[in-house]
């Protein structure tokens, strides 16, 4: 009786080895299949539809097939939806704009600014002003800064006092190079003086009382400056 019992016990020991080693091997192969089985959906789902190969159609259509393998790859397929590529966002470039370096500023593109350097001018100070220019274009581009192209005129009033277009020999082009951001500045002095277009040496002098300044590009204009000569 022992012995049949541990014969028995043996036996039963045996199989349960056989039957633990069948499982852990089970598992694996399920592991492995789950796996491969997104890994071939992640593949083949990111290049769009593809058409099905003859081991899958044999085995879809195979009575014999495995239905837990066939569960597997119907779940992978169902939860391994690829993710979507973000497509770049399109960047205008310069030659999109039909821009190129060293061309001729748009006046969209440039900002015209002037500032007093002080509010109240004693007797005998001269003003002093100070007028930048920015080109804020893609590339570098050229702007005439000349005295008759960027314009600075003091008005009293309707009273038109000074100009740097009055009184200008020749040309007065003065064409400078404006890269991206960085600002063209003029210091500018005024001398109290009229300025007439006949170039006349006798200017009379500018009376004591409220001016106001401004700077003009074309179309471009600058915000006014107020100050006070005493």
């Amino acid at each position: 009786m022992r012995d049949g019992g541990g014969g028995g016990g043996g036996g039963g020991g045996s199989g349960g080895g056989d039957v633990y080693w069948r499982r852990r091997m089970s598992v694996l192969i399920a592991v492995l299949v789950v796996v491969a089985v997104v890994a071939w959906a992640c593949s083949s789902g990111g290049d769009g539809p593809q058409p099905s190969s003859s081991a899958d159609s044999s085995a879809s259509a195979s009575p014999t097939a495995d239905p837990l393998l066939a569960g597997l790859r119907t779940l992978a397929l169902g939860t391994a939806t690829p993710t979507p590529t973000p497509s770049p966002t399109p960047k205008t470039s310069p030659s999109l704009r039909g821009e190129r370096a060293g061309e001729p500023c748009d006046e969209a593109d440039l900002v015209l600014s002037l500032q007093g350097k002080q509010d109240v001018y004693a007797g005998g100070a001269w003003p002093n002003f100070l007028v930048s220019l920015v080109n804020t274009g893609p590339v570098m581009c050229r702007a005439d800064v000349g005295p008759r192209a960027m314009e600075i005129r003091i008005t009293s009033g309707e009273d038109r006092i000074w100009s740097t277009s009055d009184c200008v020999s020749g040309g007065a082009a003065e064409f400078r190079e404006l890269e991206r951001g960085v600002p063209f500045v003029r210091s500018l002095d005024w001398d109290r003086r009229r300025s007439t277009d006949d170039c006349r040496s006798d200017r009379p002098v500018a009376l004591p009382g409220t001016y106001v300044v401004v700077a003009r590009m074309g179309k471009l204009k600058s915000l006014k400056g107020v100050f006070h000569l005493r």
